[in-house]
């Protein structure tokens, strides 16, 4: 995954102190621990046997301490949940006592899980040393990849750039939804002339607006809209992202 060893090499300490506060919750689906609850919560849906949670954070906090790549953690993880029967489609009782065919353990869900704890833990290191470090780099520029595999949305923000109190970092420091790849640039006023870039302020341009969370049962969440104010186009992270989890290290 592009960018992750950089991001190590920049907190790592602060990453790692991250992910070991959490505490293990079990959910079965992955918006019964919404947003702001991750920053003290760590879950994967359907992880229901504390064991396999367990293994899980384990297996992860590895990762971050040796900095291991996600074949490293997949190659360490697979057969030991396997072992325990969390993997593949299996027929599982619900949180609701009804029987449901799921998908447990997989090579994708893996790396779900390796992309999204790893990424938020090392920009949660990032956030506390770009906050640590406001007085000197107050504006701070978001910063999508601009791949093949950028989302439209992620790509409209590219180039934005805020004081570091601005409302919008509040809902938009990355990550922005599973498998996010962006970040966040500290500039400072001789950053911001020499790239002939200007601050903007996203007073009333953030709003709330309801989106579809589950299928089955047809909940609906709210999530943080940015409408640009050139195209009037209406931005959003993926449903279940607007907030900073980063925040929390800034919060102790």
């Amino acid at each position: 995954m592009p960018n992750l060893k950089g991001l190590f090499k920049l907190s790592p300490a602060l990453a790692i102190k991250y992910f070991k506060n959490k505490k293990n919750v079990s959910s079965w689906d992955w918006y019964d621990i919404w947003q702001d609850s991750h920053k003290k919560a760590f879950t994967v849906a359907k992880a229901m046997n504390k064991h396999v949670l367990e293994d899980i954070r384990t297996s992860l906090e590895k990762s971050l301490e040796q900095g291991k790549t996600f074949e490293q953690f997949k190659k360490d993880l697979k057969p030991t949940l396997q072992k325990r029967g969390w993997w593949g489609e299996m027929i599982v009782v619900d949180k609701e006592g009804q029987a449901e065919k799921v998908q447990l353990g997989s090579n994708y869900r893996l790396k779900t899980i390796y992309r999204v704890n790893m990424q938020t833990a090392y920009q949660t290191g990032r956030y506390k040393t770009q906050i640590d470090n406001a007085d000197n780099r107050p504006y701070w520029e978001y910063v999508a990849v601009m791949d093949s595999s950028t989302r439209p949305e992620h790509a409209m923000l590219n180039g934005l750039v805020f004081r570091y109190d601005d409302p919008f970092w509040k809902a938009f420091y990355p990550p922005n939804g599973w498998n996010c790849r962006c970040r966040v640039n500290a500039l400072s006023q001789y950053n911001l002339d020499s790239k002939n870039l200007s601050s903007d302020i996203s007073d009333g341009r953030i709003s709330e607006e309801y989106r579809l969370v589950s299928k089955k049962t047809g909940e609906m969440k709210p999530v943080s809209v940015y409408t640009d104010p050139l195209t009037g186009k209406r931005i959003a992270p993926d449903v279940g992202w607007s907030h900073n989890p980063a925040s929390a290290l800034v919060e102790e």
